[in-house]
């Protein structure tokens, strides 16, 4: 049986979410005479998901790794050789916890493949209760939060069905993170609910305080009315992710995208999700943290 976070109230755990991460920056009032000589974006720090860069490592290469390249975060990945899994006991929870609060490192949080678009109820029911272990288990390690994702929006369900059930599912396991201290992570991801006005549906069906979007830099935020206007139309739901690819490949504005985090001053984790295979994996990722540095100060200039 896990133990809730029984010593804080819903009410006192949403300010505190809103002020660490769901305004992205905006900082305390006690702090606000000391931000102001600070740039824009200078909160922002660079992070890894163990994607392909990190799934055949055991936990402590994971950790030691990003401690050597300087990217002191990692969103951990589902079914990867680090076994971070919700078969842990508690003894191996804590040590999973010890592990990180012996390091620079932080788990951000998991990166879990639960998704709540299918018509199949006890499909969604599954999900909904693996989300539910999920939330759990982060809460045991020291985390913050959990990673799902809309996949679909299914040909033969209309899509204002399945837009309000993902809101709703998403509802659901927002509260239930709420009692264990844990925000929920809606990376913009799958077929159609990668568009930014589908997303924006389906965050127009969210009320729990706790749940955010993380914007994962796909083709599809280049689409019209253009990267700006759809960054704008969502950014108020942001919460302390960002996922990324490598920064200097590929045709992505990164630099642009950039330019509109520091221009609202985000102070979250910008989490490389890297797609190549390079033989030092820990020189691609100092490589990256300095491309990540110089897009940051360029758009501070």
């Amino acid at each position: 049986m896990f133990k809730k976070v029984s010593d804080l109230s819903r009410r006192e755990f949403l300010v505190k979410s809103a002020a660490g991460i769901g305004a992205a920056g905006l900082g305390t009032l006690a702090g606000c005479a000391k931000q102001a000589a600070v740039k824009p974006g200078a909160g922002m720090k660079m992070g890894l998901v163990t994607y392909l860069w990190g799934k055949d490592w055991d936990l402590p290469t994971v950790i030691q790794n990003c401690e050597l390249s300087g990217l002191l975060g990692v969103e951990l990945r589902t079914q990867h050789a680090h076994g971070v899994e919700p078969t842990l006991s508690p003894t191996e929870r804590e040590e999973v916890k010890k592990r990180f609060a012996d390091s620079p490192v932080v788990c951000v949080g998991y990166g879990s493949n639960q998704e709540y678009h299918s018509p199949d109820p006890d499909e969604l029911k599954r999900n909904i209760e693996g989300t539910f272990e999920l939330i759990k288990l982060c809460h045991d390690i020291g985390a913050s939060g959990v990673k799902v994702k809309p996949n679909d929006l299914p040909d033969e369900v209309p899509p204002e069905k399945t837009i309000a059930q993902i809101g709703d599912a998403l509802n659901q396991v927002g509260k239930f993170a709420a009692d264990y201290g844990q925000i929920i992570r809606v990376e913009v991801h799958g077929r159609k609910t990668s568009e930014i006005p589908n997303m924006k549906a389906i965050f127009d069906h969210v009320t729990e305080p706790n749940v955010f979007m993380c914007w994962n830099c796909n083709d599809q935020d280049l689409l019209p009315p253009g990267l700006k206007a759809n960054f704008n139309s969502v950014k108020d739901r942001f919460g302390d992710t960002v996922h990324v690819r490598e920064l200097n490949i590929g045709d992505y504005p990164y630099q642009e995208l950039f330019n509109l985090f520091t221009a609202m001053d985000y102070s979250g984790w910008i989490l490389l999700e890297a797609r190549t295979e390079p033989a030092d994996p820990v020189a691609a990722m100092k490589e990256q943290l300095a491309v990540f540095k110089d897009m940051i100060a360029k758009a501070q200039r």
